[in-house]
């Protein structure tokens, strides 16, 4: 790598109505270099990535490329100077073919001023052979996987001559298999002389592909740590201001085997697959597995969302019988879903319409609603849980991703839950969230109850479980327990292969 940096943001500002999002910002990416930017929900990455990808301009500061001054108006000025942006929400056309979106607006034309598709496709080639992407130019984006349809932007990227990509929490969407294929990219792309700068809350995947961590709090730079120095516990510590000492808790709590049974529940995209399990009364058992492997689908039929269900589920002693979710509410069983935005809130609500929302019984007289008995559970939950809000009233879509999943976990919470579905629990949000919905769990398995969580986030499986279940085909392909929870074993089952360490499910 270069000593002269290919990139130097130097005292960037930017302010909004009322906020200050970013206070005198600096950023140096060398050439061949991956920086991981990190921070928590609104600490300003992608204020200072918009503003270097020509969305935002800064209201002070200096952006130099190779040394030289420039100025970023617009997107289109981004690119000419071989800057790339990959948003988390992908920006590609379905209903076309990979070669159409990799040259989109730019297409090359015959002497007719008509598009040249033989040229498009031909220039499409070595970009896929470069990226390993072994699909055909002319298959639609529709009938691609999500992380083929990532690399196709990727691809577009490098048709761009880009020198410094930049890649917004690449990984949240996707499989463990696609995700490694993702790093190795990353690395291939270092290799070859192009500049990343990677986004992401998922710091296990930090920690393997970046050579330098900068890291963002309350708008201002917190830190930088070079390869030698990077570790989990040192960018938590930058990201929150202190030291998170238990950042995934551990519990000495007794377990009760046998509390929680599950037997032949079936989801309707696995009708001919059954899943048998039990969880112990305290215990947090995590399921893993590969995207498609039938984990959410089987938390619905659990709780009564899916029709072909019919699982036996029992609580202790009791039998219980569950045909919809108001019986698994009525269990005091409940599914935290995975989309927290379109399943699990009503974003025009307010904070406390949400956590009373499941509950209006308990607050209503004579056909009429205690607004004051409502305020008061909700001021509760907001304390217990830290939510971060201007106060009960305010509309729940406008809090922060963490904050929003804190709220769905109190209107649970504050129904005291024998059984907590957790699917993705932590997706999208930053690294205090997580520390503070992991204690959560904790403390509500401590207390008696059952957490089942369902992840993505081989880190997450890894440290928060106390046994993993994992899934293959709508089938639990093996249970480890705590000694035997490897990601070699995990992986392992998920793909459908026996390994000694793994029992049978039930």
């Amino acid at each position: 790598m270069s000593t002269k940096p290919l990139l130097s943001m130097l005292g960037i500002y930017k302010r909004f109505p009322g906020v200050i999002a970013l206070d005198s910002v600096s950023l140096e990416v060398g050439r061949g270099e991956v920086v991981a930017l990190c921070g928590e929900n609104g600490a300003g990455k992608s204020t200072l990535m918009k503003i270097l990808g020509g969305v935002y301009q800064p209201d002070e500061g200096s952006i130099q490329i190779e040394g030289r001054p420039v100025s970023i108006e617009d997107v289109t000025d981004a690119m000419g100077l071989g800057v790339a942006f990959i948003h988390q929400e992908l920006n590609v056309l379905e209903n076309l073919d990979v070669a159409s979106n990799v040259f989109l607006g730019r297409e090359p034309r015959t002497a007719l001023g008509l598009v040249d598709n033989a040229k498009i496709h031909a220039n499409t080639l070595p970009l896929l052979r470069r990226l390993g992407l072994e699909v055909s130019s002319r298959t639609r984006l529709d009938r691609l996987s999500l992380a083929q349809q990532q690399m196709v932007e990727i691809a577009k990227a490098l048709s761009l001559n880009s020198r410094l990509i930049i890649m917004d929490e690449p990984t949240s969407s996707l499989t463990l298999q696609e995700t490694d294929r993702l790093l190795s990219l990353v690395v291939e792309l270092r290799n070859q002389g192009v500049s990343v700068v990677y986004i992401s809350h998922r710091l296990g995947e930090v920690d393997r592909i970046a050579d330098r961590v900068v890291v963002l709090r309350d708008g201002k730079n917190a830190g930088a740590l070079e390869r030698s120095a990077i570790s989990h516990d040192r960018i938590v510590g930058l990201m929150v201001g202190r030291e998170i000492k238990s950042f995934y808790q551990e519990s000495h709590i007794p377990k009760v085997p046998g509390y929680f049974k599950v037997r032949n529940a079936r989801s309707s995209r696995y009708p001919a697959a059954t899943v048998s399990f039990d969880a112990a009364r305290g215990e947090i058992l995590g399921f893993a597995g590969l995207v498609g492997a039938g984990r959410s689908e089987i938390a619905k039929a659990i709780v009564g969302l899916d029709e072909q269900g019919g699982a036996e589920v029992s609580i202790g002693e009791e039998r219980v019988a569950i045909h919809s979710a108001r019986d698994a509410i009525a269990s005091r069983i409940y599914l935290v879903p995975e989309d927290r935005r379109s399943e699990g809130l009503v974003a025009p609500m307010s904070v406390r319409e949400n956590i009373t929302l499941p509950s209006l019984g308990r607050f209503s007289s004579c056909f009429l609603i205690r607004r004051d008995r409502e305020r008061r559970v909700a001021r509760e939950q907001i304390e217990s849980l830290n939510i971060k809000t201007p106060g009960t009233e305010a509309r729940v879509v406008n809090l922060s991703g963490g904050n929003q999943q804190k709220v769905v976990l109190a209107k649970w919470l504050s129904l005291d839950p024998r059984v907590m579905i957790l699917d993705e629990p932590t997706r999208g949000i930053d690294v205090g969230a997580k520390a503070e919905i992991y204690r959560l769990m904790r403390v509500l398995a401590d207390g008696g109850g059952v957490i089942l969580m369902i992840s993505s986030d081989m880190e997450e499986v890894l440290h928060v479980s106390d046994r993993i279940a994992v899934m293959h085909e709508g089938r639990i392909s093996g249970l480890l327990e705590r000694p035997d929870c490897t990601e070699e074993n995990i992986m392992n089952l998920a793909v459908g292969k026996p390994i000694s360490a793994a029992k049978p499910a039930c």
